[in-house]
C-alpha cells in the first residue's frame, strides 16, 4: 500500500487528484484530458494540473495527438511504463526463470537457466547472479527495479525465515534463507509460494481471467495448489493453504512420507513409476510417457489413465471443501490436459457428484513468473508514486 495523503489539505487534495488521474490511465489506457475528466468526474482544469504534475515527475507522458475537429487536436496521455520496473523470479528444482517487466507489464528481458545447484547456498548465489544479469540485459540500473517477487516451492516461515515443506530443494527450509535471498537480490524482495503465484498469473493473464473463486493445481516435480476466493489469494492461517501434497491418501504407514502421501502418488515421478509398472522400463521422465501416449502407445495411455484417476481424487476433495467455479490444471503434468481430460472426467463421475469445470492453464511454464510480475506490479506502482512525491518535497 502507498502512503496515505493528508486529506483536507491543498497538497493532500492535489495528491488525491493525481492518484485518480493515474489510476484512470492505468486501468483504461491512454486518454485525452477531456476523456480523463469525464471518466474521473474531475474538472478539466483539475485534470490538467494533475497531468502537468505527473508529467513533471515522469509518471505520465504524451504519447500522441488525436483530432477533435477541423484544425484542432488534443494531446493523448499515457502512463510512463519506464518509471519503474519489476523483477519476477521462478525458482524450481529443474529450472530458474527470471524476467524484468516495465510498469505496463511488458517483458523487457528474460533469462532461463537449468538449476544445477546441489546446495541452498549455491542456489541463492546463482539466483543473485542471474538477477543481476536479467536487469543488465533490460538496459536498466538496479535502482530502477522497484519490486522483486520470488516464487518458490514451500511456505515462507516468518519465525525462522526459511521455506518449509520444500523437499525438492535441499536446505531450502534452513533458518535465514529468505534474508540470504534478500542479500543476493537487494532490498524489496517478496518471497511467495510458487503455486500461489501460478494462480495469480492465471487470474491476471490466463485461463482464470474473470473468475472469482477458483483453484490452480500445478502438477510437475511435485503437486501444489493456489486458491483464490472472492478474487483474493487465500493463504490460510500459516500460509500452508493449498499444500495438497499432504492430503491423506492410501493406508497410513505410521510415519508420513517427507513429500506427503498424495505427492508420492500424483506427480512427475509417479507417472514414470506407473509407466514402469506397465512395462515401459526405458522411460525416464513424465514428458516421455505423455509423448508416447500422444502417439497411441497403449501402456503409456494406461499409465496416464491411472494418473488421471488419482488426480480425480484431488479434484473431488478440493471441490467438496472449496466449491470452486473453475479448476485450472498447470505444471508439466497439468499441461497435458488433452490426454488427461477424458479419463479424469470418467473417474470423477464415479467419485463425486461435485464436478467443477476443469481447464488447462494458458500460461504453461511461465505461470509462476507471470504471477510474480503481476504481484510485483501492484506494489511497484505505489512505490514509484511515493518516490516521486518524496523527490518533489525533498
Amino acid at each position: 500500500m502507498g502512503r496515505t495523503p493528508q486529506v483536507g489539505t491543498p497538497a493532500g487534495m492535489r495528491e488525491l487528484n493525481q492518484r485518480a488521474v493515474l489510476a484512470r490511465l492505468r486501468t483504461a489506457g491512454p486518454a485525452t484530458r477531456p476523456q480523463v475528466a469525464k471518466d474521473t468526474g474531475l474538472s478539466k482544469p483539475t485534470v490538467g494540473q494533475a497531468l502537468l504534475d505527473l508529467e513533471r515527475r515522469q509518471l505520465v507522458r504524451e504519447i500522441g495527438r488525436t483530432s477533435t475537429g477541423p484544425g484542432r487536436s488534443a494531446v493523448v496521455y499515457g502512463e510512463n511504463p519506464a518509471a519503474g520496473f519489476v523483477l519476477g523470479i521462478d525458482i524450481g528444482r529443474e529450472r530458474l526463470r527470471l524476467a524484468v517487466a516495465d510498469l505496463s507489464g511488458a517483458i523487457v528481458s528474460r533469462v532461463d537457466e537449468r538449476n544445477r545447484c546441489r546446495s541452498a547456498r549455491g542456489l541463492v548465489r546463482l539466483v543473485g547472479d542471474l538477477g543481476e544479469r536479467t536487469v543488465a540485459e533490460a538496459g536498466i540500473s538496479p535502482a530502477d527495479v522497484v519490486a522483486k517477487v520470488v516464487g518458490s516451492p514451500g511456505v515462507p516461515d516468518k519465525e525462522t525465515g526459511g521455506l518449509q515443506h520444500a523437499q525438492n530443494l535441499p536446505g531450502w527450509g534452513r533458518r535465514g534463507l529468505i534474508d540470504e535471498l534478500t542479500g543476493a537480490l537487494g532490498e524489496g524482495v517478496v518471497v511467495e509460494n510458487d503455486a500461489n503465484l501460478a494462480a495469480v498469473g492465471e487470474l491476471t493473464a490466463g485461463a482464470a481471467r474473470g473468475a472469482e473463486t477458483f483453484v490452480c493445481i500445478t502438477v510437475g516435480t511435485g503437486i501444489g495448489m493456489g486458491i483464490v476466493v472472492n478474487g483474493q489469494l487465500f493463504r490460510g492461517a500459516h500460509g500452508a493453504a493449498g499444500e495438497i501434497g499432504y492430503l491423506p491418501y492410501g493406508t497410513a504407514q505410521g510415519t508420513p512420507p517427507e513429500r506427503g502421501m498424495l505427492e508420492t502418488e500424483v506427480s512427475g515421478d509417479s507417472v514414470v513409476r506407473k509407466a514402469h509398472q506397465q512395462g515401459l522400463v526405458d522411460v525416464r521422465s513424465a514428458k516421455d510417457v505423455f509423448e508416447l501416449a500422444r502417439k497411441g502407445n497403449e501402456p503409456a495411455l494406461k499409465a496416464v489413465g491411472e494418473e488421471a484417476k488419482q488426480l480425480a481424487f484431488v479434484v473431488g476433495a478440493v471441490a467438496a471443501v472449496i466449491d470452486p467455479e473453475l479448476v485450472v490444471l498447470g505444471g508439466g503434468i497439468g499441461s497435458n490436459t488433452d490426454l488427461l481430460a477424458e479419463p479424469l472426467e470418467q473417474a470423477l463421475r464415479g467419485t463425486t457428484p461435485l464436478r467443477p469445470r476443469i481447464v488447462a492453464g494458458e500460461l504453461g511454464e511461465t505461470a509462476v513468473q507471470s504471477g510474480a510480475i503481476a504481484m510485483g506490479l501492484r506494489s511497484a506502482r505505489e512505490v514509484v508514486f511515493d518516490r516521486a512525491l518524496e523527490l518533489r518535497t525533498s
